[in-house]
């Protein structure tokens, strides 16, 4: 009897011994996953104050989420081939970075954004086409808004191959589905507002007592044509803006400056283009108004930034760098109190952020998550002249604007 107990107890005494080391691994394999979890959240993570608070704070499940604040993540297995490839026929040839043997063409798509309080799904194709089926999606703007168009046509086109081109609307190009009705399209427009060139009338007028010559006139309260029927026959329309308000190699201010005409009329005195890009947007506002039927979700993408270093397009700048910025470094580039060569990101933002306060149209902010990717412009491959750090080489980051873009567009639809 004692000897059995004795024996229970060594064996009771050797479970307990070997079972400290399995616990131990267990302790040190969860603080090793804790840790590189910790430091993947971590990388490229912006400081709280980086930038100002945005409006644009859609719901996310039981919570909310601001998407536009957060950080990029390299995640290998994040791949473009889930979405697109270079095959895609509508990609523009200077923004189809993977066929133009961009250096980091590969590695651009990998980069996966972050909101910090929620998670960003992207975009599931299938699901988006059966969801707006029967509808239209208007894109109005400059050849910023042509990139997040493209990428968008590009994502559905290898899910549904049946595809209508035409150019509903007078828009610039346009797709139609066949398989689910839906139709999406594309109408250019540089400043939203009607606009060509000006020259002094021989018989003089209020202009040319003032010693104008020549300029282009833009009318602040007329739609230019390529997109006044776009209200009326779309479904959702996503507009933007800003890149031409400060474009001095076309409109400079001494040599061809920008003369606001409204009802007809010049504005006298003279304005400066910021007072007529505020001018423009509330016209602009008031003509999308009237013009589209109830029910028609209407919203206003901000600017996309610039990352050209060392100079301006016509001065020499580059975007040669590999990898996002960090937090100082998107500070440094676009602060405006530095009023460097990418200040008008931040300056057009105010504008509209101003302007479109109390209005129905809401605000799709893709400006601060976009400041990072300085890494993601065409640069040398855009086969232009000088280094392309404006458009977004394709696949890329207009692609995570269309993930926020239909999240954005999801919460309104079950809101209403």
């Amino acid at each position: 009897m004692g000897n059995g107990r004795g024996g229970q107890q060594n064996q009771n005494q050797t479970r307990k011994i070997s079972l400290f080391p399995l616990l131990s691994l267990l302790i040190f394999t969860s603080i090793f996953l804790f840790l590189s979890l910790s430091r993947e959240t971590s990388l490229f993570s912006p400081s709280s104050q980086s930038h100002q608070r945005n409006i644009f704070q859609p719901e996310y499940r039981s919570g909310s989420c601001n998407y536009s604040d957060g950080h990029w993540i390299y995640d290998p297995n994040f791949t473009f081939h889930q979405r697109y490839d270079s095959t895609c026929k509508e990609i523009f040839k200077g923004w189809n970075c993977l066929l133009n043997n961009k250096s980091n063409a590969q590695n651009i798509p990998n980069w996966r954004w972050k909101p910090n309080d929620c998670q960003l799904q992207p975009l599931d194709p299938l699901m988006f086409l059966h969801t707006y089926r029967d509808t239209s999606i208007g894109f109005v703007g400059d050849s910023l808004n042509r990139n997040m168009f493209v990428s968008l046509f590009c994502t559905l086109k290898r899910v549904s191959g049946e595809v209508k081109k035409w150019r509903p609307a007078g828009a610039d190009r346009g797709f139609t589905f066949l398989q689910y009705n839906l139709t999406i399209a594309y109408h250019r427009t540089n400043l939203l507002a009607r606009y060509g060139r000006w020259s002094a009338n021989a018989n003089g007028g209020e202009l040319e007592d003032l010693g104008y010559k020549e300029g282009y006139r833009v009318d602040v309260d007329v739609p230019e044509g390529t997109w006044a029927k776009a209200p009326s026959f779309h479904d959702t329309l996503i507009f933007n803006t800003g890149h031409w308000w400060w474009a001095p190699s076309k409109f400079h201010p001494i040599k061809s400056p920008m003369l606001f005409f409204e009802k007809d009329q010049p504005v006298i005195p003279p304005v400066p283009p910021d007072v007529g890009l505020n001018e423009v947007l509330k016209h602009m506002i008031h003509f999308v108004d009237k013009t589209t039927r109830p029910g028609v979700i209407k919203i206003f993408r901000t600017q996309s930034p610039r990352h050209f270093e060392g100079g301006d397009w016509d001065q020499g700048g580059s975007c040669q760098r590999q990898q996002p910025l960090s937090p100082e470094q998107v500070e440094e580039l676009f602060l405006l109190k530095n009023n460097g060569t990418n200040v008008e990101e931040r300056l057009v933002n105010q504008h509209l952020y101003k302007v479109l306060e109390g209005s129905d149209f809401s605000i799709l902010d893709i400006s601060h998550m976009s400041e990072f990717r300085a890494d993601a412009h065409p640069s040398t491959a855009g086969g232009k002249k000088h280094d392309d750090c404006m458009h977004w080489c394709l696949p890329g980051l207009t692609d995570s604007w269309n993930d926020l873009f239909i999240i954005h567009l999801n919460n309104i639809k079950v809101k209403n």
